[in-house]
């Protein structure tokens, strides 16, 4: 009985170790491929024989003028502050609509909710015109501004998700903040804001990991060189070079993932923790 329950259990680890190696393979083609040389692109090896790792090096300022530091400052810039704003509002906002009462609240709730179905194309030119009136083209306030009023990338989601977190803190809190003399953006400010900490990580996980990929979002707003986020700047290997140094845009583009897997991984606990409360207290 203990064998065929041994056996069972090794069948079940041998079976997910095997898919996962599957779902692994194209990450592991990427590593290899990025310490390989033009000419071993088409080889069918993994790894190459003799890994090229200046191509980590020569890809860093493979770019005329700017290495890959300054990408990554200014990427760092854009959705830094994407997701600082991104924090302020939607708590703010979403404090609102769970704790004060104020005339057509559900109506406005509900029409928060409609914007996560309206797809991004549809309002896409009339901001563009928008911004391009203000003269806010090739800056960064399309994305900062949108994400200070709570309608960013991601801003009625986050919303919904601080909405339903909030709910479930217990309104004996405020009453008792109240009996002391605080005003209701003390009670945000003191009681609320901290006990909202996991949900604000996953906003802050979300915010970033969206606008660190919005390769599309960038390319409409941003036209200058100097202010290209490392998206932006993997294209241009194409662009500034005769022959396209394929392991050197491999190496980079692998490079651009590690900050978000390092985000992830670092504020992962946080994250199960805000989706599992946001999806129990409703």
């Amino acid at each position: 009985m203990s064998f065929s329950l041994n056996r069972g259990t090794w069948k079940r680890h041998l079976l997910l170790l095997a898919s996962s190696f599957a779902m692994m393979y194209p990450v592991f083609w990427w590593i290899g491929a990025s310490l390989k040389t033009n000419a071993e692109m088409g080889s069918p090896s993994l790894f190459p024989g003799a890994p090229q790792w200046r191509n980590y090096i020569d890809g860093w300022t493979a770019i005329p003028s700017y290495s890959f530091t300054h990408f990554y400052m200014s990427t760092f810039e854009l959705v830094f502050g994407v997701v600082l704003l991104s924090l302020v509002s939607c708590s703010l906002v979403a404090f609102g609509f769970a704790r004060l009462d104020f005339p057509l609240k559900k109506i406005w709730f509900g029409l928060v909710l409609v914007t996560l179905m309206l797809p991004s194309q549809v309002t896409l030119v009339p901001q563009y015109v928008m911004f391009n009136a203000f003269g806010w083209v090739n800056t960064y306030l399309p994305f900062w501004a949108p994400s200070s009023l709570g309608v960013g990338v991601g801003g009625s989601f986050f919303i919904f998700l601080l909405v339903q977190f909030i709910r479930g803190i217990p309104r004996e809190l405020d009453e008792s903040a109240k009996i002391d003399g605080c005003s209701y953006f003390g009670i945000y400010w003191r009681i609320v804001l901290p006990l909202t900490k996991p949900a604000l990580v996953t906003v802050g996980i979300y915010a970033f990991l969206w606008n660190w990929d919005d390769f599309f979002g960038h390319l409409i707003y941003i036209n200058s060189v100097d202010k290209y986020t490392i998206q932006l700047a993997l294209r241009l290997f194409m662009d500034t070079q005769s022959a396209m140094e394929w392991g050197q845009m491999l190496a980079m583009s692998l490079l651009s993932v590690v900050p978000a897997i390092i985000i992830f991984l670092l504020a992962q606990r946080h994250f199960v923790e805000g989706i599992a409360a946001t999806g129990i207290k409703g």
